[in-house]
Order: structure tokens, then sequence, then C-alpha cells
């Protein structure tokens, strides 16, 4: 005959045998969630990541990442850590064809973009990437990115800030196509952009970078087929840092920066 302790001792080992199978089936759905997830991040990466022309990642209207989220604010609790833009109008110019050489591939160059949210200094690859060094310096000093906005930011998978469309479109350039450079640059290892690195966006498509560029706040893996070709200073990481930290708009992680990121004068020139 079953005692009562004995049968309570049995209602407990049942009641604990059911708490393991919820466990071990919520696990199993969680693995399950995670598969997904890093499946659609494998789609963002490879699809979204495809910069535009003109500049930024492939297209604004490509899919967003889906994963749950990034440990950015969300959009509702982000503060615009940024001030207000400079008076003045963006530039609407564009060229048939890409200016002629004019800087010396053997000087040093430095970038400085003096945007709503800080300074940030860029030192430029003249040697290894003279064309689209040659483009910056030209763009900037017909005050091609003054004024402008930077579009985009990404805060889940690879996490970058694009800017240098005067459309704010994701779709503007200059007009004309530059030729892919420093490929082979030594500090892409691994299929990963680091921390600090600034390169051209392109279609996806070789030779179709334009003026649209994105500046790299965290390590990020990108197939190398974006030209590399200048390193943010130190300083200029603390600004990015800050901007990262307000979020985006959607909260998915691909989206407008929630801080004002304007671009008030861009500067190049022999360091």
């Amino acid at each position: 005959m079953v005692t009562q302790e004995q049968r309570r001792r049995q209602l407990a080992r049942e009641k604990f045998l059911r708490q393991q199978q919820r466990r071990t089936e919520a696990r199993r759905k969680a693995k399950v969630r995670t598969s997904v997830i890093a499946s659609v991040l494998g789609v963002v990466l490879v699809g979204s990541l495809a910069l535009y022309t003109s500049g930024v990642m492939k297209d604004d209207s490509d899919d967003k990442a889906s994963a749950s989220a990034s440990t950015a604010p969300s959009p509702s609790a982000a503060k615009d850590p940024c001030e207000k833009p400079a008076a003045g109008k963006v530039a609407t110019q564009t060229w048939k064809k890409e200016p002629a050489m004019s800087i010396d591939k053997s000087a040093k160059y430095t970038m400085t973009l003096d945007t709503t949210c800080g300074a940030i200094d860029v030192a430029l690859k003249a040697s290894a990437a003279p064309h689209t060094v040659n483009s910056f310096a030209f763009l900037a000093g017909k005050g091609y990115f003054d004024h402008t906005k930077c579009h985009r930011l990404t805060t889940n998978g690879i996490y970058v800030l694009q800017c240098g469309d005067p459309t704010g479109s994701g779709s503007g350039g200059p007009g004309y196509t530059l030729p892919d450079e420093n490929l082979k640059d030594p500090s892409l290892k691994n299929n990963t952009y680091p921390a600090g690195t600034i390169a051209m966006a392109n279609t996806g498509q070789a030779h179709t970078g334009g003026s649209q560029f994105f500046l790299v706040y965290q390590a990020s893996q990108l197939p190398p087929s974006y030209t590399p070709f200048g390193t943010v200073s130190a300083a200029g990481m603390k600004v990015l840092k800050k901007i990262a930290a307000a979020g985006e708009n959607t909260g998915g992680g691909d989206g407008a920066p929630n801080a004002t990121v304007v671009i008030d004068k861009a500067t190049v020139g022999k360091s």
C-alpha cells in the first residue's frame, strides 16, 4: 500500500519531470529561433551590405534585419547627442567623369569631417587608393559633402555609419564612378573591416563606388569588396561611438541614426 509520504514524493517527481520537459522544449525552440536569426543575419550581410554605388548599403529599400535586436537604445528612449546643423544648402552639382589626378600619391593627406556631433579626422591612404583620395579631395574642394546628412547606421551584425549622399536617400552620387582600390589592404583580415576603417560603398558590382562611404565603429565582417581608403583618429572614434550609442530609428539594427549627424564642412589637405 502506497503511503501518503510516498504519494507526495511521487507527485513531486512528476512535477519535476514536467518542469524539465518544459525547459527542454523551451531550449529547443530557442535554438530554432537562434538558427533562424543567424540565417537572417547571413542574408542581411550578403544582401544589405552590397553597398550602393553612390553609396550606401546596397539600397535603403532592401530588407532590414529582422533579427532581434541590437544593444542600441530603442527609438523612443534614444536622445540626440548632437548639435543643430550649420546654415547652408546641399550642393546639387554632378560631373560626367572622374576628376583628373591632382594629388601627390607619395604625400600624406588628412580629411576632416566637421559634423554636428564632433570632428572626425581621417588619415587617408593616398598611395594605396589614389583615385579614391583624389576624388574626395576634389569633391570636398567643391563643397559637395557640406551640409549632407549621414543617412544610415547599422547596429546589428555590422557596425557602420554611412554618409556621402547629398540626396540622403542612399542612391545619390557625383555622376561618375571610381575603380576599386586597395582590396588587399593588410588590415582586412578574415573578411573583417576593423574599427576605424573608412571605406567606399558600392552596388556590389566592381568599380561602382561614387561619393558614398562608410565609417566602421566596431569590427565588421564583410567581403573585401569595398575600397578601404583611410583610418579614423582616436578622437574621431569617440564621435562615432557617441553616434552609435544613440541607436537608429527602426529598432531593428538598420536605419537612420537617431543622432542628427550632418557634415557641416568636409576638407582634405596635405597633413
